[in-house]
């Protein structure tokens, strides 16, 4: 990834360029890598909530039936927040209200996705019986890793870098581009705020992982922390990013929804702590609990007989264990 080839304007011995490409033809199609890092972040995401959930005691899988509601509207809100924060690229004066659908030419804000994102897991979870904050601890370290490989899109797409750089891990930016700042010169290099995030991404998940073991954060109070752990790094790349935001009271947009996402992930650990100091008996909401079985052939008729009963016992940590009957 490093370039030592000097660059053209700073002088530096090293830096990180950009792909050539950002998406490739695949018969009638353009596959955008942007799209591919997304969908890579989100089968991530998926399989290890899979995991933890399963971990928990919850039915191998839920997690699908989940993601059915949760994923479209995380995409439908992420393309709501960006049009809202961006009004004048699409309202504007000689401007096309329409593009505001084409999601396909890019535009999508993560804390978008994260407000459509909840509402569709909150209505998962109400189908399928999870209990919601289950789900969101369990779904927090997947999620930020998904966002970390997500960001590769960013790179690819050569967009929403950050402000002019010396230093040896500058980012190399194609010249001209659209998102290249007015008045400088041809091989500047630029603060590579997607890595910035990757790296802060990565170690959030380590972290989280560590901090969920360690103090067995349950009742949602893992994801208070990831909102904290995410938003917190946010306000810092924000503030050094340069591409085109809505501005209020001299921050970006982004930066207040970061400090948002900070002051409701501290109200999220500390009030879930008050009013559940204990463990959570079962994923699932009361009466809506699932038993782990196996379904067996009779040797005598054609039919399935259930030879599950339900959990004997359970773990500190909520994870339901059953003995299969015998009969």
């Amino acid at each position: 990834m490093i370039n030592a080839a000097p660059s053209l304007a700073q002088g530096v011995v090293a830096s990180i360029p950009s792909p050539p490409i950002s998406s490739f033809q695949l018969g009638p199609l353009t596959i955008h890598f942007y799209a591919l890092c997304i969908i890579a972040g989100i089968i991530a995401a998926v399989f290890m909530t899979n995991h933890r959930l399963t971990k928990r005691g919850a039915e191998p899988w839920v997690v699908i039936d989940i993601s059915l509601l949760a994923v479209p509207l995380a995409i439908i809100g992420a393309r709501i927040y960006h049009v809202l924060t961006h009004f004048d690229f699409y309202f504007g004066e000689g401007r096309n209200p329409l593009s505001a659908l084409y999601i396909w030419e890019g535009g999508i804000a993560i804390y978008g996705a994260l407000i459509g994102g909840a509402v569709g897991a909150w209505l998962g979870c109400r189908w399928t019986g999870i209990r919601f904050w289950t789900f969101a601890d369990a779904l927090a370290p997947g999620l930020l890793l998904a966002q970390a490989m997500g960001r590769f899109g960013n790179w690819f797409n050569q967009e929403l870098f950050g402000l002019p750089t010396d230093l040896p891990w500058g980012l190399e930016i194609a010249y001209p581009n659209p998102a290249w700042p007015v008045g400088l010169p041809e091989g500047t290099l630029f603060h590579p705020t997607f890595l910035y995030e990757v790296v802060w991404n990565v170690l959030g998940v380590v972290v989280l992982l560590w901090a969920g073991r360690k103090f067995h954060l349950q009742w949602g109070r893992l994801f208070g922390l990831y909102l904290i752990w995410y938003s917190g790094g946010r306000i810092v790349w924000e503030s050094i990013r340069i591409d085109p935001s809505d501005i209020f009271l001299g921050l970006r947009t982004n930066v207040w929804a970061a400090i948002l996402g900070v002051i409701l992930g501290l109200v999220i650990f500390f009030v879930q702590k008050r009013r559940h100091p204990g463990y959570e008996p079962s994923p699932y909401v009361s009466g809506r609990e699932w038993t782990a079985g196996q379904a067996v052939q009779s040797q005598d008729t054609d039919d399935f007989v259930d030879v599950s009963e339900p959990p004997t016992s359970e773990s500190v940590e909520g994870t339901a264990t059953s003995t299969p009957a015998t009969k």
